[in-house]
């Protein structure tokens, strides 16, 4: 597996983020500019990815408060993950996110940059919304 990850401080509690990150209707305003098609319910999220491949995202679990993981909900044309965890830290919340992807040489060098870039943008878009 190959692993993406980024962090974030976020001055809000736990439970604020959290509350909003169960729900993946709220996940689209994390999402760059390259997606569309967007369809969603609280559980499981459908959009395109521009010029690469349509993906069906579901919640797999719940921690509440503290861990929520996402899998795809049908095949996928890499098998991945994505994990957001959190951590109070002094009255705000440290927001992981971790995608693991399982990628052999040659989708290493053709997906490592997006899915970096896809993790930060995702972080800075939920600081920018929950800041």
């Amino acid at each position: 597996m190959t692993v993406f990850e980024s962090k974030t401080l976020i001055n809000k509690s736990v439970s604020e983020v959290y509350q909003f990150l169960e729900d993946l209707n709220n996940h689209q305003v994390l999402m760059p500019e390259n997606i569309y098609n967007w369809s969603s319910t609280k559980d499981e999220a459908r959009f395109t990815i521009q010029n690469m491949a349509k993906l069906a995202l579901k919640v797999e679990s719940r921690v509440p408060n503290q861990k929520i993981t996402i899998i795809p909900a049908e095949e996928a044309p890499i098998a991945l993950n994505l994990q957001w965890d959190l951590l109070e830290i002094n009255n705000q919340t440290q927001a992981t996110l971790t995608i693991s992807a399982e990628l052999n040489m040659m989708m290493k060098m053709l997906a490592s940059g997006p899915l970096q870039k896809l993790t930060d943008f995702q972080v800075n878009a939920l600081q920018n919304k929950l800041g």
